[in-house]
């Protein structure tokens, strides 16, 4: 049973499911959208409306959290200054995931993550 876990393991380790979350993060704020497996999207969903929600307010220690996630200084600029100041009214639900269907060599299952 899996009651009370916080998140998906992914069947990873964990420095190897952190930098897949963190690199496919940094491929959703530069692109707008990624394809990826379904879990993968819950969990890249998952950080991405945290970070959102802390970009909605600029400050510093904001952009340190923000960029302990990220990792490169431009892309945190995008995000406070293009990303965030679209969400200031809205209270959550900045990320969509869209199911497509099953993937062809292994059959698992897909979806696209975008901003809403």
């Amino acid at each position: 049973m899996r009651h009370r876990k916080a998140y998906r393991k992914l069947s990873k380790p964990t420095p190897q499911r952190k930098a897949l979350l963190r690199s496919q993060l940094i491929s959703l704020f530069e692109h707008g959208r990624i394809v990826t497996t379904l879990p993968r999207a819950k969990e890249v969903g998952r950080i991405a409306e945290k970070l959102l929600t802390i970009a909605r307010e600029d400050s510093v220690y904001n952009r340190r959290l923000v960029y302990a996630w990220l990792q490169d200084r431009e892309l945190v600029r995008k995000v406070f200054v293009e990303i965030a100041p679209q969400y200031k009214d809205k209270n959550g639900g900045y990320v969509r995931i869209l199911k497509i269907g099953m993937r062809r060599g292994d059959a698992a299952e897909e979806a696209v993550l975008e901003f809403v």
